[in-house]
């Protein structure tokens, strides 16, 4: 699938970094034009925003005060204009989907407020932390869920995490409304509250606020974090800062600061990343599910190459699981494999990083739609609740799975990290009557 993959030769080519209202949409136009040597020299000389690459032509965002579309004409280049295609601009009832800013999608102050809610109605299985700052200054929460959640159990655990890219906006809902379903269900349902009683699930629902807010107040498609890199651009892509083998190649991730796959100057040179980095380091973690958007597709290690890792055939055996599970749900289709050849490479992102260093099952899955032309990072504010039903059964298979493989004799990281390597289970299937 290679519907998300972006410009190769971003280097080429300059962000609009200047301000866009979230709801300005009658102020832009999205175009497309042929991928080409010609061209690409062309479209140097013009500030442009690059969207996507799909299928030989090049999608981008142009905003009218900036720039018109005689120019394009001037210097002779042939476009297509494409913003009827693409959500919410598709059909006038769309145009609902971010009703003010952000619509039933959350703010970090949203994020935040209802996390303090859910520890307060739930003291006894919910804690929350604040495991580190934003560059500017916001909470990274993180939310522990346990019966005996004051205590350091020798336990599965196992991580959910949201919204590393800001315009995912989708990604913040999944995990947050996780951690209230299982709160709310944990009194009433047997095997909701088995998970809770035999693991620890900590969930993560927004690692990059200060994007969030720039993304909701100023421009939709923003993507990486807000580090000023000092030479009139800003961001880093959060996603490629991890230090497992980062800045493998300048495919899987770029060191030119105005790519929306900027790297950073250094592994870790990012306070989000560094946030995971330091809450990894304090927990023994069995499995993780980084969410993002879009593509419909539930990825696995390796990112950074093509070829699959020695432990391919387990990682596929739970994504097949977690795949069947969503499915289940309301008949849509979730694809999966190895990420290097699935989608399109990266280096130095969370799962990569996560099963490369601590050697544990770890996937990204890409929520809906399948592309950009059924809405892209557009989802319906009335989507999110069957976005999140579907994804349930795979979330909660996933903390089954890390229960059942755990073993408590083994109080150690390394001898847990061991048993790992040494054994290559088929997972379990996850029982249904858990989402009753």
């Amino acid at each position: 699938m290679n519907i998300k993959r972006y410009i190769s030769l971003m280097a080429l080519f300059c962000l609009i970094l200047a301000p866009l209202k979230a709801q300005s949409y009658g102020h832009i136009e999205i175009i497309s034009v042929e991928k080409n040597t010609e061209i690409l020299k062309k479209l140097q000389k013009l500030e442009l925003e690059f969207l996507m690459e799909w299928k030989g032509r090049i999608y981008i965002i142009l905003r009218k005060e900036l720039i018109d579309l005689s120019k394009l004409e001037i210097e002779g280049i042939s476009y297509r204009l494409e913003t009827g295609n693409f959500y919410p601009y598709k059909s006038r009832e769309m145009i609902s989907i971010q009703s003010g800013l952000n619509g039933d999608y959350h703010s970090y102050s949203e994020v935040e407020t209802d996390l303090l809610a859910i520890e307060e109605s739930s003291p006894h299985i919910a804690k929350l932390y604040d495991i580190g700052d934003s560059l500017e200054g916001r909470n990274i929460y993180a939310l522990k869920i346990s019966d005996n959640v004051l205590m350091d159990e020798n336990e599965a655990e196992v991580l959910f995490i949201g919204c590393h890219h800001a315009r995912e906006w989708i990604s913040v809902e999944v995990p947050l409304l996780l951690a209230e379903y299982i709160v709310e269900n944990y009194e009433t349902n047997p095997e909701i509250k088995r998970l809770v009683d035999q693991s620890q699930i900590w969930i993560i629902p927004l690692l990059n606020p200060d994007g969030l807010e720039y993304s909701i107040h100023f421009y939709r498609y923003w993507r990486k974090n807000r580090r000023n890199n000092g030479d009139g651009s800003y961001g880093v892509d959060i996603n490629r800062n991890y230090d497992y083998k980062w800045g493998f190649d300048n495919e899987g991730s770029s060191p030119e600061t105005f790519s929306v796959v900027y790297r950073g100057e250094s592994p870790f040179s990012e306070p989000e990343t560094q946030a995971i980095r330091d809450l990894f380091g304090q927990r023994h973690f069995q499995a993780l599910i980084s969410y993002h958007s879009y593509s419909q597709i539930i990825l696995y290690p390796w990112g950074y190459i093509s070829q699959p890792s020695e432990k391919d055939s387990l990682l596929s055996d739970i994504a097949v699981n977690m795949s069947n599970l969503i499915q289940s749900v309301n008949g849509t289709l979730y694809n999966f494999g190895q990420a290097g050849s699935s989608l399109y490479l990266t280096n130095g992102d969370t799962t990569d990083w996560a099963f490369g260093v601590y050697d544990i099952p770890s996937y990204t899955i890409e929520l809906p739609p399948i592309d950009i032309l059924l809405g892209g990072f557009f989802n319906a504010e009335e989507e999110i609740q069957a976005i999140f039903r579907e994804n349930l059964p795979a979330a909660l298979f996933l903390i089954d799975w890390a229960i059942q493989d755990y073993d408590p004799q083994m109080n150690s990281i390394e001898e847990n990290r061991k048993i790992f390597r040494e054994k290559l289970l088929r997972p379990k299937r996850f029982r249904k009557s858990a989402l009753k």
